[in-house]
């Protein structure tokens, strides 16, 4: 199946694949701090583990960051 995550072109393997599924692929270190959009919609967090990729879809994963000025 290919997919583009944050611009990039992946192929995966596995035929069945949801997005909490795809930040453990992707190794992402504390995933309850990235917000996710698929084709340009966002998805809650508690919609992750029930929504399943296709062969065509644009994943952006937006990490959130701390910060601030002295």
């Amino acid at each position: 199946m290919q997919i583009t995550v944050n611009g990039e072109n992946n192929e995966l393997k596995e035929i069945e694949v949801n997005l909490s599924k795809l930040l453990e692929l992707r190794k992402v270190e504390s995933p309850e701090m990235v917000a996710v959009q698929l084709n340009g919609e966002f998805i809650e967090m508690n919609n992750y583990s029930s929504t399943y990729l296709k062969s065509g879809d644009d994943i952006e994963f937006l990490f959130f960051m701390g910060g601030g000025s002295k």
